[in-house]
């Protein structure tokens, strides 16, 4: 199915593309959260572990830009570490969806990463092969990239330092197509594009809001990967700083919850987007949910 162009220089249609899935610890996902707790929400597999996805958010503006954010953890892994990380297919299943909508990595404008762990940037490179060097995918798109997540990807801790991909950044930098946001706003992308920024998963994460009549919408990258992390409590393992990210999240979705705001969920293994609601004791939660996203009108 190969998308149309829209009409009204008013409107940007919004689709959901699924990269390749994993699977990873449910304890380290759910940070402290009790074992009997989350597995209500994600049952685990024989080996604790439990399914994700690597969800992409394509935005199709009226003049036909099409803006893609991240691009999943991709097909880069040789297969020792793909099944490490519970990479459940050796091709590059987002090029195949992508296909799947008449569409090829040439055709993107940009392409938004709200940082550069690999499960969020690896889509970036081509598929893994026997003694082949990995190759920089999107020719014609620029990337966007906030500076502190820049810097830590070219500096990383030794905590997050297997994280990162090595040979993705100077591929990105050698492009001559990369911006690195410092600020409130990108120039690749525009004034309309509000972005938000977060320490507490990792330096400079960048979530972008993409302006809507009915609400905007929020990629909430690891701030927010999926519906159970909406509670405010509830953080990751992998999370550096697990109070500072309660403390912005709080502060995100008070804002976000006062303007009718739909997240986008990367990592959900079902549910592409909700609308952010309070239930009955008044904690935020996810509302309506949409399975997936094919043309949606912002």
């Amino acid at each position: 199915m190969r998308m149309e162009r829209t009409s009204s220089m008013s409107e940007r249609r919004i689709w959901s593309i699924l990269g390749n899935a994993q699977r990873l610890d449910g304890g380290a996902m759910f940070g402290n959260a009790p074992k009997a707790l989350w597995t209500r929400w994600i049952p685990p597999d024989a080996e604790n572990r439990i399914p994700l996805a690597c969800r992409a958010m394509l935005v199709e503006e009226a003049g036909g830009r099409r803006i893609l954010f991240e691009a999943g953890i991709g097909a880069f892994f040789p297969p020792k570490l793909q099944a490490r990380f519970g990479i459940t297919s050796p091709r590059h299943v987002l090029l195949d969806n992508l296909g799947a909508h008449g569409l090829t990595d040439a055709d993107i404008d940009v392409v938004v990463l709200s940082h550069l762990h690999f499960d969020h940037a690896g889509g970036l490179l081509s598929e893994w092969t026997e003694g082949g060097v990995p190759t920089l995918l999107f020719p014609r798109a620029e990337f966007v990239v906030s500076r502190a997540a820049w810097d830590r990807a070219n500096a990383p801790h030794a905590r997050d330092r297997a994280s990162f991909i090595p040979a993705l950044q100077p591929l990105l930098a050698d492009s001559g197509r990369l911006e690195i946001v410092d600020g409130p706003s990108s120039k690749v992308l525009g004034p309309d594009y509000g972005l938000h920024y977060s320490e507490g998963h990792t330096p400079g994460l960048m979530l972008v809001e993409v302006p809507g009549q009915d609400g905007a919408v929020v990629f909430c990258g690891d701030l927010i990967p999926g519906r159970p992390w909406v509670h405010l409590p509830i953080t990751m393992g992998y999370d550096r700083y697990p109070e500072r990210l309660i403390d912005e999240k709080t502060a995100l979705l008070n804002d976000l919850f006062s303007r009718g705001a739909r997240l986008f969920f990367t990592h959900d293994p079902d549910v592409a987007m909700a609308q952010l609601e309070r239930d009955e004791r008044g904690r935020y939660c996810a509302g309506h949910a949409w399975e997936t996203l094919e043309g949606l009108t912002l």
